[in-house]
């Protein structure tokens, strides 16, 4: 077993600990640019970036770089891109929504960067539930924080425009399909062969679960 020398170790907590850093003040800017009116539509043009940024951050610290890693990536944004494709144009899976224009750039009417969001969810759910020693057991756990995660979600994303819902009720399928496509995302993570531990997973869902509770009061009438 490979081990590290003290100072590696204090190495890879200084690197750590920049990560958190960086990842407390963009989400410190970004509550605060979201929740004054004046500075908002700036702060809300800078979403994609936001969650591109996000992504990047993660790969920077991701250790399990192996030939399934990148199978298990584009697993992840194809079937999320793919079930809000067939809830776009159907209303199955999650009910009649259309996208706003927060998210940026679209492909059949669906935002690019909502591929990148699936696969960070997928991404930090599963490395946080990474040493559950039962797959179909991680994978409901996984599932049901990506859920609880989208339940606190929905409200700021509709009052920010990032999507609108038919007769502006979230429908109780939303929650359904989303548990769903995500167990389904959550077992391709448990099966496929890569390090599933990254050291700002956790920290990195606290912050999103913190961001957007915090946005909940502070942009919602």
């Amino acid at each position: 077993m490979h081990t590290l020398n003290p100072l590696q170790g204090k190495t890879l907590q200084s690197r750590v600990w920049i990560g958190k850093i960086i990842l407390v003040a963009l989400h410190v800017v970004g509550v605060i640019g979201l929740s004054l009116p004046e500075y908002r539509d700036l702060f809300l043009e800078l979403t994609p970036f936001h969650l591109l940024g996000t992504m990047v951050l993660i790969l920077v610290y991701h250790n399990g770089w192996t030939e399934a890693f990148p199978i298990f990536a584009a697993a992840a944004f194809w079937i999320g891109f793919g079930s809000e494709l067939i809830g776009i144009h159907t209303g199955y899976l999650y009910g009649d929504y259309v996208y706003g224009p927060t998210l940026g750039v679209k492909l059949w009417e669906v935002p690019i960067v909502i591929g990148v969001n699936w696969f960070i969810l997928s991404y930090l759910t599963g490395s946080v539930f990474h040493k559950v020693p039962n797959d179909w057991y991680a994978a409901f756990l996984g599932a049901a924080a990506m859920t609880a995660l989208d339940y606190i979600l929905e409200p700021v994303a509709v009052s920010l425009d990032f999507w609108a819902w038919k007769w502006e009720i979230i429908p109780l399928s939303n929650y359904l399909g989303w548990f769903g496509v995500s167990f389904l995302v959550q077992l391709i993570w448990r099966k496929a062969n890569f390090e599933k531990y990254n050291p700002l997973s956790t920290f990195l869902l606290i912050t999103w679960i913190l961001f957007f509770t915090f946005l909940n009061f502070t942009i919602l009438p």
